[in-house]
């Protein structure tokens, strides 16, 4: 009897193993795509010879970023605090670090390595030296620490970009936030649809132009930071670059990579990152605007930014329609609000 029982076990746990085995790995693709999270990937990856084949073949890929350091190697954590210090004079000299990615997998007692390198607590890896194993990554999303640009308190600031070789269209958009009392219904200003003269004599007009300025810059920071990434995965399709935050969005789709495969970068003779086009902003603004559920925003400002000349970035149309759809939420219901509004057009030099 007991021999019985030791062989039913014996045999159930044969069918345990062959079931997984019976698994395609057309599947497990499917499954591992899901995970997407390289640090999932790579534990998984330490799992089984079969597993380790398999996660270089994953096509979706979302990379997070612990810690950023400078180039000489010192870690910097006020760069990334909620009121950095001049983005002018710090953030340029940053470049992308994973800090204890994958620390746990070892090389197997059979010599096979994996193919993800190891990295223990004193050292760092960037993006493209970790996906370096990575093939036939499609879709890439990588995510920073924080936000780039240093505000005050309650200020929003946000902003959303696309590029190619160069800038295509961004938009920013910021205020401050407040909380409504509920049931009040009237406005802290009066508001006649145009922008009111105190609006250039306090400084709004030129805050609202550091704004932008300093959200090109990131935007043209992380741009240039994904050189080696895009040359080395020819088969991209779409490239996101945002941060824990929400502040800002890099976005690049699949006709975006081609163009700047195809031409050549134009960085900055001064830092590292892409030079910024001489380009129209459109702006627009609010002395308030009501936003959902319950709250508002006083001085709320929208900029569009488009290359100028001719040829040059998007249609009008596609630029409305990258605009309206830039952020969610009550952000999306204001920047809706705030295309409605007068607009008032500069322009701006290449930087």
């Amino acid at each position: 009897m007991l021999k019985t029982q030791s062989k039913v076990r014996i045999h159930d746990a044969d069918i345990c193993a062959d079931q997984f085995d019976k698994i395609p790995d057309s599947v497990l693709l499917i499954i591992l795509n899901k995970i997407a999270d390289i640090r999932t990937l790579g534990r998984c990856a330490a799992v089984s010879k079969r597993l380790n084949s398999l996660v270089p073949l994953v096509e979706d890929v979302y990379v997070k970023i612990d810690k950023v350091v400078s180039i000489d190697g010192d870690d910097d954590e006020t760069l990334y605090s909620q009121k950095p210090p001049s983005l002018f004079t710090n953030f340029l000299k940053l470049f992308f670090s994973l800090l204890k990615p994958f620390h746990h997998l070892n090389n197997g007692n059979d010599g096979n390595k994996f193919f993800f390198p190891q990295v223990s607590r004193h050292t760092s890896h960037t993006p493209d030296q970790v996906l370096k194993n990575f093939h036939h990554i499609h879709n890439l999303r990588i995510e920073l620490p924080s936000g780039d640009v240093g505000t005050e308190d309650g200020v929003v600031l946000k902003w959303k970009a696309e590029f190619g070789s160069t800038l295509q269209s961004c938009v920013v958009f910021g205020g401050t936030q407040i909380e409504r009392k509920p049931g009040t219904d009237q406005r802290p200003f009066e508001d006649n649809g145009s922008i009111p003269d105190s609006f250039y004599t306090n400084g709004g007009l030129k805050l609202r132009v550091v704004w932008t300025i300093s959200s090109l810059i990131a935007a043209s920071t992380r741009h240039y930071l994904l050189q080696p990434i895009i040359k080395d995965h020819p088969t991209l399709k779409t490239v996101v670059l945002t941060d824990a935050d929400g502040q800002g969005t890099l976005s690049m789709g699949g006709q975006q990579l081609r163009e700047f495969r195809e031409n050549r970068l134009i960085a900055s003779a001064s830092s590292r990152r892409t030079q910024v086009p001489a380009s129209n902003m459109r702006l627009r603004y609010a002395p308030f605007l009501e936003l959902p559920e319950g709250m508002g925003m006083q001085g709320a400002t929208l900029v569009a930014i488009k290359p100028s000349g001719e040829g040059s970035g998007k249609s009008k149309k596609e630029v409305d329609s990258f605009i309206c759809g830039a952020f969610d939420g009550p952000f999306k219901a204001a920047v809706k609000a705030l295309v409605k509004r007068r607009t008032y057009l500069l322009e701006m030099n290449g930087f």
